[in-house]
């Protein structure tokens, strides 16, 4: 059995972070690992009052623990990174375990709309590229590509400056990025996938749903690491991934319950299971 290590939050309510990874790449039929930074009672998405535990400290220790009992990944998979020392962690992981047939994906996830999140400052996507720098796959949206690779963040942008991205996404990693989040045609959103080894770019899409859906970057991403895992290439498994996610969208939408709460993926994992056996 393929076996992913996920670093990332846990968030009792919302179903992002590691609560959406272990379902998803468990039913893909893959053993998910999870390393926890940090324990949350919902996500911080426009919800007040949550609880929160900062587990830092316990990220090297925890790993450690694995290496000496011979535990080894065929993916490392990393999140949403609160704080330096959290990125360095991650980079201490993938030294540790990381061999010649090791994947390691990475969600840069620190900003959106042209601004870095809430305690965050430019400074810290220098460390974040620091850990792209060691990744296979990469998946930024478009306002973090801009500040992984110096460039200004446009919000009207044309197929002219994502090009530009691409190529100076090159400097970060030789193989996969997946920028997600693209909206250049009405009524439509999706993500551009370029194997830069090859030099080939595709573009997916699907309808776009009104209104904000929390977690959705984490379930196309966890989707995204099993399918890479099991194989598949990375502009089949970024399709794969698409698809779950604005199906779990759409279900959303139409149940019109508080999007606060995560989208309903739940009822779809079947779909990964399938894919899982092809």
């Amino acid at each position: 059995m393929k076996r992913i290590f996920a670093v990332n939050d846990m968030s009792g309510i919302g179903k992002c972070s590691l609560t959406a990874a272990i379902p998803i790449i468990s039913a893909a039929g893959m053993e998910c690992n999870p390393i926890p930074t940090a324990v949350l009672s919902t996500h911080t998405g426009n919800i007040e009052g949550y609880t929160f535990r900062d587990l830092t400290d316990d990220i090297i220790p925890y790993i450690r623990h694995w290496e000496k009992i011979g535990v080894k990944p065929d993916t490392i998979y990393s999140g949403y990174l609160g704080s330096k020392k959290q990125i360095d962690s991650v980079i201490e992981i993938i030294k540790t375990f990381k061999s010649d047939n090791t994947l390691v994906i990475v969600d840069p996830a620190m900003a959106d709309s042209g601004e870095m999140y809430k305690g965050f400052d430019t400074s810290f996507a220098d460390d974040m590229r620091k850990l792209c720098e060691l990744a296979d796959v990469i998946t930024p949206n478009i306002t973090e590509a801009a500040f992984l690779t110096g460039q200004s963040y446009r919000e009207n942008y044309d197929t002219e400056y994502i090009d530009l991205l691409l190529n100076s996404i090159k400097e970060l990693t030789s193989g996969f990025a997946v920028i997600t989040g693209i909206s250049d045609i009405p009524g439509k959103t999706g993500c551009l996938v370029y194997d830069i080894k090859s030099d080939v770019k595709k573009y997916f899409s699907t309808p776009k749903c009104g209104g904000i859906y929390y977690g959705t970057g984490d379930i196309f991403t966890s989707v995204l690491a099993a399918m890479m895992t099991k194989g598949k290439t990375g502009f089949e498994s970024a399709e794969i991934a698409l698809d779950f996610t604005y199906k779990s969208i759409l279900e959303t939408f139409n149940e019109g319950t508080d999007p606060r709460l995560g989208v309903a993926f739940e009822k779809y994992l079947y779909l990964l299971s399938k894919e899982g056996q092809k």
